[in-house]
């Protein structure tokens, strides 16, 4: 008899039945495994839950809080009717928040260079009535504004959020994160482009020390990247994230014992950053985008860009200066504007965010 499958179980006729298995114990408030929270992955099954991690300054698996909501709004000023655009779509919390400020009125396009989450944003937001008529999702880089322009015509409002995804960063799959092990990948889009463990046989001990200065001010870079080629040179394998940060480890035996375990955190987050951020080219991205954004803006059209390390903020300070100084913005935020402290509270990857903005003359 073929076999069948009830709920999501599959059963066998007569002797070759198999063995009913039982799902995984959910452990308490807050597992540890990434695949151990399958309550934190399914928000609209399990709020209790979902609200009990965020209230302990957590967030769910598969799940990303999205950050400064009703600075961007204010800051946009969307009306019905407007076109606009959320350049990184993520979690798709932003691109919600802006629709509903549409009243069903005109059109949201959103873009995405993640084959994964993408599938799960669009599905999310059709499920809260956010289908074609309203919202058009693209596959593409945000690099490509241009193109999407060409098609959809100009923008009234215009975000981009240039943070990694909380979901990105705690599956471990990815490879975004130090705190477990996973493939060294760190790819936004893992199905084109060198992964991070690629990357490091491909290049120098010199190219890897210039990379975690530029990209990441990391002040023990000769130490690490001294540790990290020397392993490659004998052999050994740096293809997972507990190996890169064992590496790290033993690269700063040279911190007094009373401050390493705080430095080699720091390290390792420094060190991630700064490979992610080449491995997907993240500054000539931007640079692509800050560069082409002028052109695809009416009159009057509003821009937030989020930013989350210096390096960004320099640029989008930068860009922004330039083209209001050329009369093509007619103002931008001489300051800029940080979470609340209610927010970093409830959502501590909130901290480093900085949010500037700028209008089309």
């Amino acid at each position: 008899m073929d076999n069948m499958n009830i709920n999501g179980i599959d059963v066998k006729d007569g002797a070759g039945a198999t063995e009913h298995k039982r799902r995984v114990r959910y452990k308490g408030t807050h597992p540890r495994a990434f695949h151990e929270k399958y309550k934190e992955a399914q928000p609209e099954k399990y709020a209790d839950t979902i609200e009990k991690v965020i209230s302990k300054g957590s967030t769910p698996a598969g799940m990303h809080i999205s950050i400064m909501v009703n600075e961007i709004l204010e800051v946009l000023k969307i009306q019905p009717g407007e076109q606009g655009l959320d350049a990184t779509l993520g979690y798709g919390g932003h691109t919600s928040a802006m629709l509903e400020k549409l009243e069903g009125k005109g059109h949201m396009y959103a873009l995405d260079v993640d084959p994964i989450e993408i599938q799960k944003t669009t599905r999310r937001l059709q499920n809260k009535g956010f289908g074609p008529e309203i919202l058009t999702v693209v596959k593409t880089n945000f690099a490509n504004i241009d193109e999407v322009a060409a098609t959809a015509g100009k923008f009234d409002f215009v975000l981009a959020d240039l943070g990694v995804s909380s979901m990105q960063i705690d599956n471990p799959e990815r490879g975004f994160s130090y705190k477990v092990d996973g493939p060294l990948d760190l790819r936004l889009d893992p199905e084109h482009g060198e992964s991070a463990a690629e990357r490091l046989r491909n290049i120098t001990e010199e190219e890897f020390i210039g990379m975690m200065i530029e990209n990441s001010d990391e002040p023990y870079a000769e130490e690490i990247a001294n540790k990290v080629f020397n392993k490659l040179r004998r052999g050994d394998k740096i293809e997972t994230t507990t190996d890169l940060r064992k590496a790290i480890e033993e690269a700063l035996v040279v911190v007094p014992t009373a401050e390493r375990k705080e430095a080699v955190k720091k390290s390792c987050a420094r060190v991630f950053q700064a490979l992610r951020i080449d491995v997907n080219s993240e500054f000539e991205v931007l640079y692509s985008f800050l560069d082409k954004l002028p052109g695809i803006l009416n009159p009057g059209a509003r821009v937030a860009i989020l930013t989350f390390h210096s390096g960004e903020d320099r640029l989008v300070k930068k860009a922004f200066k330039h083209y209001k100084k050329e009369g093509i913005y007619s103002e931008v935020s001489d300051e800029v504007i940080r979470p609340s402290a209610a927010e970093c509270t409830r959502n501590p990857r909130a901290k480093s965010t900085k949010l500037r903005w700028a209008i089309r003359s």
